[in-house]
């Protein structure tokens, strides 16, 4: 007989995955995949003290992986897509162009938005990190500027691009989950994304002109990567209509998927045109990523990256989470934990604050994305349109937290990654990465205000619903 979870069974697996997680990270260095393989271990064995069975639990996670299912397939594209944009001269063009407008006075505002447009057009926070944002660190320090508000200033860009592209995973993820189209989401986004990265910007060309040196700084490392970049490739301003014609799909809301491919075949292309690089290459660089030695170690550690291969890390762990997410939801026990602060529930504000706080909690417990991001969406859901509210304003306000966010936490994933590429504590850059609190914010902002809340009627579907309950 199934028994209901108490709240000390529900807390089990995420204080199991909590403990975990911090040794993982601090200790065996061995990211999150085992901390979350701990969580799932645990949940499965809290389901059994309360009567589920073994083929009951494996089918909630069965559940669970199926609802990311066409979110790994667009992230297993967009592995594709970045092996031949970078083939193409696209992204070489992108970084060539973007360092050529460097500064000093405008320096750390225009690290934030050339990290931002390399993120949309990478779709990975991860990547403009460790390869622009990591070239800026270094012009930076030659510059004299503070290393944290350089940090503070990368990590703005890169999760401005992670929030907002269609490449990126976890935008995907957030929109699959709540059942909202992927460009719906990505517009719906632009309210609290645009004004959050303004101010930031105004905020980063405040410190940096406190901050500014009067050191004269040796253009070598810029002129090297450019050098190298021009030599390498076909670099050209028309190769720059790519990405633009990636931004007019999203607007138009060209289904996701097929949109994806179209813009990955048309990099290839490019390749194959304008930098003549043999179809087989090409092939080779969406399977296993680009790979190139030009002789100069900043260009080498920029390009070589992507393709599909480099995608299935990100899938595995996607995969687990889900999985993690399934046996949570089904048994009831994210239901538990978040049963009280769902009754109080009584105003779109309080739904907003309500959601951000439960997307916090789960990544203070997880430190992972796509955790802190599944397990609040699949949970509010239905809350959501109860109230009418179009679920598009909570697939924007746990990327809020979950995407973002989940930065203020020092142990997360994403913040020890940045740690580690940047060589900047997260305690020292947190001060300084303006956007990621400043995304949260705003959200909370416009829960209690009203403003930007999206509305729908819902009532067909969940009478539908109930006579379908009924029915079985």
């Amino acid at each position: 007989m199934k028994t209901k979870l108490t709240i000390w069974k529900s807390i089990i697996p995420l204080l199991g995955l909590i403990i975990a997680a911090a040794c993982s990270i601090f200790i065996w260095k061995a990211g999150m995949n085992f901390p979350l393989l701990v969580g799932v271990i645990l949940a499965s064995i809290v389901a059994s003290s309360c009567g589920w069975s073994w083929n009951d639990i494996q089918q909630m996670m069965v559940n669970g992986v199926t609802r990311a299912l066409p979110a790994v397939f667009i992230l297993l594209v967009i592995g594709t897509i970045i092996g031949s944009w970078i083939a193409s001269g696209v992204i070489p063009t992108m970084i060539y162009y973007g360092i050529s407008i460097i500064d000093p006075s405008w320096f750390v505002p225009i690290v934030a938005l050339v990290t931002g447009i390399v993120s949309i057009t990478l779709g990975t926070s991860f990547t403009s990190i460790a390869t622009v944002g990591l070239a800026f660190m270094v012009i930076g320090e030659g510059l004299g500027f503070s290393p944290a508000l350089v940090a503070g200033a990368v990590i703005s860009g890169a999760y401005l691009g992670d929030k907002l592209s269609p490449l990126s995973d976890t935008t995907n993820i957030a929109a699959a989950l709540v059942d909202t189209d992927l460009f719906s989401h990505i517009k719906h986004m632009l309210w609290d994304t645009i004004p959050a990265f303004l101010i930031s910007l105004l905020l980063f060309w405040v410190f940096g002109s406190f901050e500014e040196s009067s050191t004269s700084f040796s253009s070598g490392t810029i002129e090297t990567i450019m050098s190298g970049l021009d030599h390498a490739f076909v670099i050209h301003p028309l190769l720059l209509l790519l990405p633009v014609f990636t931004i007019f799909l999203m607007l138009k809301r060209a289904p996701a998927l097929p949109a994806l491919m179209g813009v990955g075949l048309l990099g290839a292309v490019i390749a194959v045109v304008i930098q003549g690089t043999p179809v087989s290459s090409i092939v080779q660089f969406m399977t296993s990523g680009f790979s190139i030695e030009t002789g100069v170690g900043e260009i080498d550690s920029l390009l070589n990256r992507g393709g599909l291969a480099s995608m299935l890390g990100t899938v595995g762990m996607l995969m687990i989470a889900t999985a993690l997410g399934g046996i949570l939801e089904e048994t009831g026990a994210f239901d538990v934990l978040t049963g009280k602060m769902m009754k109080k529930v009584k105003s779109t504000g309080s739904l907003i604050g309500s959601t951000l706080l439960t997307t916090f909690v789960v990544a203070l417990a997880s430190g992972a994305q796509f955790l802190a991001i599944i397990l609040p969406a699949r949970t509010f859901v239905q809350k959501y349109k109860d109230m009418n509210i179009d679920t598009k304003n909570l697939s924007r306000t746990v990327e809020s937290m979950g995407t973002v966010g989940i930065n203020l936490i020092p142990w997360s994933v994403p913040a020890v990654f940045a740690t580690s590429i940047l060589g900047v504590s997260a305690w020292e850059f947190i001060p300084y990465a303006f956007f990621i609190y400043l995304v949260p914010l705003v959200n909370l902002l416009f829960g209690f205000t009203g403003w930007t809340i999206a509305r729908k009627d819902y009532s067909q579907e969940i009478q539908q619903a109930q006579v379908e309950r009924e029915v079985v």
